[in-house]
């Protein structure tokens, strides 16, 4: 659950005033630094209070990070809805490069799920079903950590376009790191090329955003990267990095 100032002790409120003192000075001191000095700063800053939040489309905040900090913590929230390859991708990752991969699990199992709030929840309410599958999990696994760290970019979509490098998450009371907001794809697809980062089979078949299965749909050509998660219903974001 989130932290609310009514059950935080007068000394976790300094400790987190701190926390949103830093969020707000390295925003402005870092908006033009690259992502290897984003993510120093923030190993260096945070230790072992900082992590990675990936849904494993791609290694590239990953390997970034275990850069900065070799063996750090890789959260995956793991919703029983993913795709074989992601799970897949999650498994390479934690093979591959030098982190830690922490699966974090809902409440309920999918079967679970179904028998208390319906059968496919997902398809008559997909913010519920993202609440109960997505954020509780990882507000869950998140309060281990001061700080993580996300792959948003700028140019994904519409309510992503002014992202920060660091920010202040004021539902989490946590810094949120943005290494490569800047980013655009051609960059991303240098820096895979480049260093060989392990990619999602799924890229390749259209699935730009990847999500849960039942949720995530083949873009269009030159269409909105994220334009093909949720199809059909007034929903952009899964509430984990609003």
């Amino acid at each position: 659950m989130s932290r609310t100032a009514a059950s935080v002790p007068v000394a976790q409120l300094e400790r987190l005033a701190e926390l949103e003192r830093l969020a707000t000075d390295a925003a402005r001191d870092l908006d033009d630094a690259s992502a290897n000095e984003i993510l120093q700063w923030a190993a260096q800053t945070f230790g072992d209070r900082f992590c990675v939040l990936s849904s494993m489309g791609d290694a590239v905040v990953a390997s970034l990070a275990a850069k900065a900090k070799p063996g750090i913590d890789v959260v995956f929230l793991d919703t029983g809805y993913h795709f074989a390859e992601t799970i897949g991708m999650r498994d390479a990752v934690a093979a591959v490069y030098d982190v830690n991969v922490v699966s974090a699990l809902p409440l309920l199992t999918v079967a679970e799920q179904d028998e208390a709030h319906g059968k496919d929840l997902f398809a008559r309410d997909p913010d519920a079903c993202c609440a109960m599958r997505k954020v509780a999990p990882m507000e869950a696994a998140l309060v281990n950590y001061d700080s993580w760290a996300t792959g948003v970019r700028r140019d994904e979509s519409s309510t992503r376009a002014t992202t920060p490098v660091v920010q202040w998450d004021a539902r989490r009371r946590m810094v949120k790191v943005n290494p490569i907001a800047r980013w655009s794809r051609d960059d991303v697809d240098t820096y895979i090329a480049d260093n060989h980062i392990l990619v999602s089979p799924l890229i390749d078949d259209g699935y730009l955003s990847i999500g849960c299965w039942p949720c995530t749909s083949k873009v269009e050509p030159g269409a909105d990267p994220r334009s093909g998660r949720w199809v059909g219903h007034a929903k952009t974001e899964c509430g984990i990095n609003t």
